[in-house]
């Protein structure tokens, strides 16, 4: 397992996940806001839960019981700006009842050698640019973008009916792109450092075309970014310090490619 927590993002890929609804196609509503019996697990991030309700829908369930609202916001805000993102029919305090997306996450194209390490940088960069094109919603600051803050390969799946898009919205925000981009090369690098990880050589050259190809520049807010993804009080001694080291390695890469 991943330090940045990329294989429990990453959900169970079936062989026959089912059709897929057309981009714009009507897509029935469930019947009820809350989801009391939920059906299988099909994935879990770092808050919250996804249960597989049908071939269209899933429930995502935070686990501390916090409320959605803002997750909900600010996915419709994103959608409604165009941007790939799943969408919500339904939500109540903790539960969102959303899109099921079909398709592997970039993490397992990634593993299956389905998709090059240069197209996946690619495939990340886009995003980055696509989302920070899109204005933060409400009074924010002159310049603020809508940021995800936990872009990374787990969380894109590859859609067969839109595309890559991008899922588990628990930590966006307003909120600058360098930021944006620094956290990511931070979760990319956590991994390339943990010498003992499934998926370390690889995070390292991902890391570095992603980071060195971004028109923004990682180095511009990274000891925020640092701060930021260390802040969490549930993170163990050893996880601090494999950010601590990811940093140095973005500081590295950016370094020798310049």
């Amino acid at each position: 397992m991943s330090p940045a927590g990329l294989a429990p993002h990453d959900p169970v890929r079936s062989p026959d996940a089912g059709p897929t609804r057309p981009v714009g196609g009507a897509l029935p509503a469930p019947d009820a806001d809350v989801v009391a019996e939920p059906g299988p697990l099909l994935t879990t991030g770092h808050r919250a839960d996804v249960f597989v309700l049908d071939d269209h829908t899933v429930l995502r369930r935070y686990r501390s019981g916090e409320d959605a609202s803002a997750e909900v916001e600010v996915l419709r805000h994103v959608s409604g700006h165009g941007f790939p993102a799943p969408a919500v029919f339904a939500a109540q305090g903790p539960d969102l009842v959303m899109e099921r997306l079909h398709g592997p996450t970039l993490l397992q194209a990634l593993a299956a050698g389905e998709v090059s390490l240069p197209d996946g940088a690619a495939i990340l960069l886009d995003l980055h640019e696509r989302l920070h094109a899109v204005p933060a919603p409400g009074a924010a600051r002159a310049g603020d973008v809508v940021v995800h803050l936990d872009i990374h390969p787990g969380n894109v799946v590859l859609s067969e009916a839109r595309g890559p898009s991008l899922v588990d919205w628990a930590s966006a925000r307003a909120g600058t792109a360098a930021l944006d981009v620094a956290v990511t090369s931070l979760l990319l690098g956590e991994v390339a450092v943990d010498a003992d990880g499934d998926y370390s050589k690889g995070a390292r050259a991902l890391l570095a075309a992603f980071a060195t190809r971004s028109p923004v520049s990682p180095l511009e807010t990274l000891e925020e970014a640092v701060a930021a993804r260390s802040a969490c009080p549930s993170r163990l001694p050893e996880e601090i310090a494999l950010i601590g080291q990811a940093a140095a390695l973005v500081r590295e890469l950016m370094r020798v490619s310049h």
